[in-house]
């Protein structure tokens, strides 16, 4: 397995792919990997040639500053994770500033009301970073498909719509969540979890089946009051957004239109450690 640190490195790669005529997948990752990230490889192998994982921890699309400190960085273990997978894969490790230069700053992008609610409210200027780094891997990487999941469903909106702006050729495929046995969303974040929080972790995915199930026999505000008190009443939990929005806009329900699709999405704080998720309606 290719381990590459520079973009020259990874000029030569792409030239060697393009003499070889294969297609190529590429999963941006940030390291820590975990069963969902190796289901966007082992699809990404299914669908390419060859396939080029990058791993590295963005730091412009961190707005605060503890947390990017905090995030897990387990290069080898990844390395060995991906090494057991049946696949042509290599990887892109770079260091920040190979990626950045001196100075780590973001682009400024305009990404209208998809970045103005959710993520977008409680961490400004996360999605100049995502936007950021995605294209410049992008414009670097010239894959022909590149793999997100549907976890960070406003991140894969602001993706399409950044690829769509900037005319980037190239084919954006959504994965499903990757649940854990009791529906907690696989998540880098989840092993800062204690035992005992993390036991108590799959209350949000139950309540996010609860908000499916009285979707269309409830009306938005009647389930977003369910939700608040159903976290208040859990002590280890506290609710930072819930919204059941329409899933191409992310802007909140109004009146239902039974043409569109919709998705709840939510976050909380479990202990210290933010979790995410979302869920389709209909």
């Amino acid at each position: 397995m290719n381990v590459l640190r520079t973009k020259d490195e990874i000029g030569r790669y792409r030239k060697q792919l393009r003499q070889e005529d294969s297609s190529l997948g590429l999963v941006p990752t940030m390291g820590a990997l975990h069963k969902g990230h190796l289901e966007l490889v082992r699809r990404a192998c299914r669908e390419n040639d060859s396939v080029l994982v990058t791993i590295f921890v963005n730091p412009t699309q961190f707005n605060n500053s503890q947390d990017l400190l905090k995030y897990p960085k387990t290069l080898e273990s990844d390395l060995d994770k991906l090494r057991d997978l049946d696949c042509a894969i290599s990887v892109f490790a770079p260091e920040v500033s190979e990626m950045y230069g001196a100075s780590p700053n973001a682009s400024t992008y305009d990404f209208g009301n998809l970045e103005r609610v959710m993520e977008g409210v409680y961490r400004p200027g996360h999605f100049n970073g995502v936007a950021t780094i995605v294209e410049v891997l992008l414009r670097l990487i010239l894959p022909d498909r590149v793999y997100f999941g549907e976890k960070d469903y406003q991140q894969l909106q602001i993706v399409r719509q950044m690829v769509q702006q900037k005319g980037i050729p190239v084919t954006i495929v959504p994965c499903p969540i990757v649940r854990e046995a009791d529906g907690l969303a696989m998540s880098s974040r989840n092993t800062l979890l204690t035992n005992r929080l993390r036991n108590e972790a799959g209350f949000l995915y139950k309540l996010l089946g609860e908000v499916k199930k009285n979707f269309g026999t409830k009306n938005a505000n009647e389930i977003a009051e369910f939700v608040r008190e159903a976290l208040t009443a859990h002590p280890d939990f506290k609710l930072e957004y819930f919204s059941i929005a329409d899933a191409e806009t992310l802007q909140p329900v109004g009146i239902v239109d039974t043409t569109k699709k919709y998705r709840a999405f939510i976050a909380a704080y479990l202990g210290e450690v933010r979790l995410i998720d979302n869920l389709p309606l209909n």
